[in-house]
């Protein structure tokens, strides 16, 4: 939902955006409206974990929040056929060089957000994929080294892909609010479901924990 005097997004901006910090790729439109539909409704048929003060579901291994690390114990078995659909997809394409083994489910209801953080450095591949779905908002990337932000709009059927610096240098994250402002729009909150798809960084047989510093 937009504000009434809303100026017209300009996508190429967003897209000039992203390409500030290296390593992220952005594609709008990566789905159809029919498939965000089908895999709301598919989602929204699976049991949500409510540990969190949003609601989450974990696929593939279970990540530890509060201990931020991940053991091969936490193995839940693999993808649901919706999930590996996608994860299948995001490999053929070529947008990630490793089958993803790991997806969280994320639901953001209007006020909620997620802290600025980089995803376990120890636990996980090189390649993080979110796919959002619903409601749009911005997250802000932060650089760990000049302190530098740059905020990106994550529109509903789009994909971020974070590699190289930002993977390992940004932080990236939600802040919690009702409404966002992004090229001179402002942008209502709805509820969002975001799909992140990741490889585990575990060696065959190992039972070790695999615990991030951040």
């Amino acid at each position: 939902m937009l504000s009434a005097d809303a100026t017209p997004l300009d996508l190429q901006s967003l897209l000039a955006d992203t390409a500030i910090i290296p390593g992220i790729t952005y594609i709008p439109d990566y789905i159809s409206a029919s498939e965000e539909e089908q895999l709301l409704l598919k989602i929204d048929q699976q049991t949500w974990s409510t540990q969190l003060k949003r609601k989450v579901q974990h696929y593939g291994y279970k990540y530890d929040y509060k201990k931020r690390l991940l053991e091969a114990s936490m193995h839940l078995g693999a993808l649901p056929n919706w999930a590996q659909n996608i994860a299948q997809r995001f490999t053929l394409e070529g947008l990630t060089e490793k089958l993803p083994d790991q997806a969280i489910v994320n639901e953001y209801l209007p006020g909620q957000g997620i802290a600025s953080h980089i995803d376990c450095v120890p636990c996980f591949g090189n390649t993080i994929i979110s796919l959002s779905l619903g409601g749009t908002c911005v997250m802000e990337f932060t650089c760990g080294k000049t302190k530098d932000k740059v905020p990106v709009l994550l529109l509903p059927r789009s994909i971020i892909i974070l590699q190289g610096a930002a993977r390992y240098e940004w932080q990236h994250g939600i802040v919690a609010r009702k409404t966002d402002k992004y090229q001179g729009r402002e942008f209502v909150r709805t509820r969002r479901v975001s799909l992140t798809f990741r490889s585990v960084l575990l060696s065959q047989g190992s039972d070790s924990n695999l615990k991030s510093k951040i």
